[in-house]
């Protein structure tokens, strides 16, 4: 082979590299996305199964009120949620990829499961929302995981406008 040879294989490559760069960031950010919703959904599921199974309230709250950085679930032994740190903590998640994640006023900051597994405010009216995982720097919602008033959990995968994300 000759260094010519080399020379032009190594440009090509380079700008092959060059335009599949792009296409693979956005692929592993779509694959972030699509892991956190998924883990979020799961977390809320979680909580309504144990909140059932304990007969007590459990709170799912978001880490320094801002659900991109996580969450964490709670036993509401004191009636206080998340605000009484004595509470025990079920679990724990992090968000260290920091996709954004928003939800509308009824879920902005927590969701909380009474013992019949329906979702409830802290003045006792039903809790329904939704939390949207947002694209990186966009307006865009690419997941949202809902909470019905039954206390049903869904995870839905809807490209759309959101003007949430944009606070994310």
């Amino acid at each position: 082979m000759s260094l010519i040879q080399l020379v032009i294989t190594l440009s090509i490559v380079a700008t092959t590299a060059q335009f599949a760069s792009p296409a693979y960031h956005m692929l592993t950010e779509q694959q972030r996305r699509q892991t956190m919703a998924e883990q979020l959904a799961g977390s809320l599921r979680k909580a309504r199964s144990e909140a059932l199974i304990r007969h007590q309230y459990v709170v799912v709250h978001a880490l320094e009120g801002d659900w991109s950085k996580g969450w964490r679930m709670v036993l509401d032994v004191s009636g206080q949620g998340h605000a009484d740190k004595n509470n025990p903590v079920l679990a724990e998640t992090h968000n260290s990829r920091l996709i954004p994640i928003t939800g509308n006023s009824p879920v902005k900051h927590y969701v909380r499961f009474n013992p019949l597994g329906e979702p409830l405010l802290n003045a006792g009216s039903f809790q329904a929302g939704t939390l949207h995982v947002c694209q990186t720097k966009e307006e865009l919602s690419h997941y949202q995981v809902v909470l019905a008033k039954s206390g049903r959990i869904s995870l839905r995968n809807q490209k759309a406008a959101q003007a949430l994300c944009a606070m994310a």
